[in-house]
């Protein structure tokens, strides 16, 4: 171990990413304990209280302690230990943890401690990361801002009377708030997406089924993907390699082997590839910041060698709405399960001497749900109902294929597509929180990326000149082919980091002010 004259402070190991943590420590340059409660000592400092990010529901200290102290023997011990060993994690709260609370953000599942670990979870022990806690989430990852957690909202680190974006807030603002190096998320419609866009940070959607859905609470089983987030390309490939692969348990894994998505950041190489360009997801609504950074990193991508084509997807125009058909009716259908007969709240009714089940479920629900969760079951219970099926959910059915087939042409003509990850920067706390629809528009761009069951990333594209904010360039792959995500994408990253003199996070004035601790 080092001398107490080189041994880095605890806010150089906050900094570093998780390529650079893994490197110290497999050289025994800094131990994982120290690593481990140098962004414990982060949290704490900058989580809590009234103007704190509050990107956690739960931090589990004492058992991320412990785990590090367990890779440290290991590692002493001279046991070969897999690369992220010692490194810490964050993890989204609608994965089941075994001795952590799982909320899903929500007060029906208050203080439920599942009996497993969701797959993604076990990987992760497996590979030996230390897992901080619980990130928080809009409930049950229905939301664009975070705003709809029964915990309170989450803060983006840029600007704390912000959204950090959702559903996975919680998980993009401990990465881009330097709380954790690493974190993991749930992409149902840009989950993952629009928040590394409103952050500053990198977040990851894989091909549908490539990563597993065993154990996270599902919200639209057929849209939910679990994915990586990071501060950088090369991290985000890092836990996206740990976090993929078959899982028998679910009979939606993909059984394919994993993409090289790891050597794909690595190398990082444009040259001769074909760039598309959606002509659809630009232009009315989108900020002038956003498109003038998209059109900068295309601009980049070209001097990197990479050919730009426009292509047009006129389907795109009807992907928002049917979406907000296909989700719902799957939301209502996974969300009957929490009827309080089995776990979670149980509230009896008012003045019910003998109450019934169905009441005491009535009860129940009407207490324990939110009212974004409710307005998407009654959505989805309607758009399912007789009479209203094939006209609504079997017409959204359709759409959904239309858009399959226009990104099979695009890609017929590219080997990606590009566009700006969401249409504005940061909304203002409480600014579109009465206004479903504004809400919706928030994931334009990101949603047919899920309907189609495509991998997409999120990276920082610069920052907007109205309000100096991140902005988000999306990249988009065909199925199977998430390493082209990471190919392209550090790539861009290498070429801007360049223009910029170093990370976005770097410029963010939250942190760098007494404002964003207690």
């Amino acid at each position: 171990m080092p001398t107490d004259a080189t041994t880095p402070t605890a806010d150089d190991l906050t900094r570093r990413s998780a390529a650079e943590l893994a490197t110290a420590l497999a050289a025994g340059e800094v131990s994982s304990v120290e690593v481990t409660r140098a962004h414990l000592d982060r949290i704490a400092a900058v989580d809590g209280g009234e103007r704190g990010v509050h990107a956690f529901l739960h931090v589990a200290a004492e058992a991320a302690l412990a785990a590090a102290g367990a890779v440290d023997t290991a590692r002493a011990a001279g046991e070969e230990l897999p690369p992220l060993a010692g490194v810490p994690v964050a993890v989204k709260d609608v994965m089941t943890t075994v001795g952590m609370p799982t909320t899903c953000g929500s007060r029906i599942l208050s203080g439920w401690v599942p009996p497993y670990d969701a797959t993604v979870v076990r990987r992760l022990r497996d590979a030996r990361l230390v897992i901080l806690g619980k990130t928080n989430m809009d409930e049950f990852a229905m939301g664009s801002s975070t705003e709809h957690s029964a915990y309170g909202p989450t803060r983006n680190p840029w600007d704390l009377d912000r959204i950090p974006g959702g559903s996975g807030g919680g998980s993009a603002a401990a990465v881009a708030a330097f709380e954790a190096p690493l974190a993991t998320g749930t992409d149902t419609g840009g989950s993952i997406r629009q928040p590394a866009a409103v952050t500053g940070t990198v977040g990851v959607k894989p091909t549908y089924g490539g990563v597993s859905r065993y154990g996270i609470v599902a919200m639209a089983s057929s849209l939910d993907q679990p994915g990586p987030c990071g501060r950088t390309v090369l991290d985000t490939a890092l836990l996206h390699e740990v976090m993929a692969g078959y899982d028998p348990m679910d009979s939606t894994s993909l059984t394919d082997p994993v993409p090289p998505v790891v050597e794909a950041a690595r190398q990082g190489d444009v040259a001769g590839m074909r760039i598309a360009v959606v002509r659809e997801l630009s232009g009315d609504g989108y900020q002038d910041g956003v498109r003038a950074r998209f059109s900068e990193a295309v601009d980049a991508l070209v001097d990197a060698g990479a050919k730009v084509v426009e292509v047009s997807c006129p389907s795109f125009t009807a992907a928002l709405g049917a979406y907000y058909l296909i989700m719902p009716s799957e939301v209502s259908s996974n969300l009957a399960r929490f009827d309080a007969m089995r776990y979670g709240l149980r509230v009896p009714p008012e003045g019910v001497a003998d109450p019934t089940a169905e009441q005491v479920m009535c009860a129940t629900r009407a207490a324990g749900f939110g009212a974004e969760v409710k307005r998407r079951i009654i959505l989805g219970t309607y758009a399912l109902s007789s009479g209203y099926y094939d006209a609504y959910y079997g017409s959204a059915q359709k759409v959904r294929t239309l858009i399959q087939r226009d990104f099979a042409a695009a890609f017929a003509e590219a080997d990606v597509v590009v566009s700006p990850t969401a249409p504005t920067t940061a909304f203002r706390l409480g600014e579109k929180l009465d206004d479903p629809l504004a809400m919706y528009l928030n994931d334009v761009a990101t949603i047919p990326v899920n309907l189609a069951g495509l991998p997409g990333m999120s990276l920082p594209a610069g920052l907007a000149d109205e309000d100096g904010l991140p902005v988000g360039l999306q990249i988009v792959a065909p199925a199977r082919a998430d390493d082209r995500l990471y190919r392209v994408g550090a790539a861009l990253e290498r070429v801007l980091l360049a223009r910029w003199g170093g990370p976005l996070l770097d410029r963010a004035p939250a942190l760098a002010t007494a404002e964003v601790t207690r």
